[in-house]
């Protein structure tokens, strides 16, 4: 009995992991459409796009950087914040996402200060 409880653990084990593949596979067609319609000027498909990848791999920084990105360009700071952070948290050593994240608070806050002036 212990043996078909290792055997049962070990065969959920290994069907998991295509599960994982698949939704990073997934979420990575629909990163690679975003970034095909924001070229073309579609941000708002872009986003619909990359809100669906964040959705199925929550995971997937990369997702998460392009939302920022996107909520950046469309003015929706607050949400623009929040998706650069989540990609800092889930890839903390990604030089890329930290050079968009460092690059939007610089600006966001020299638009504040000027603002408030």
């Amino acid at each position: 009995m212990r043996l078909l409880s290792l055997l049962f653990v070990l065969l959920l084990t290994l069907s998991v992991a295509p599960l994982a593949a698949d939704a990073r596979s997934d979420a990575k067609k629909q990163v690679e459409f975003g970034i095909a319609v924001s070229q073309r000027g579609l941000w708002r498909e872009a986003i619909y796009r990359w809100e669906r990848a964040a959705q199925i791999d929550p995971t997937y920084a990369a997702a998460h950087n392009n939302l920022a990105i996107a909520y950046e360009h469309e003015g929706d700071l607050d949400k623009a914040r929040a998706a650069y952070e989540k990609a800092i948290e889930l890839e903390p050593n990604n030089s890329f996402i930290k050079q968009n994240y460092e690059l939007f608070k610089e600006i966001n806050d020299r638009t504040t200060r000027q603002d408030n002036q």
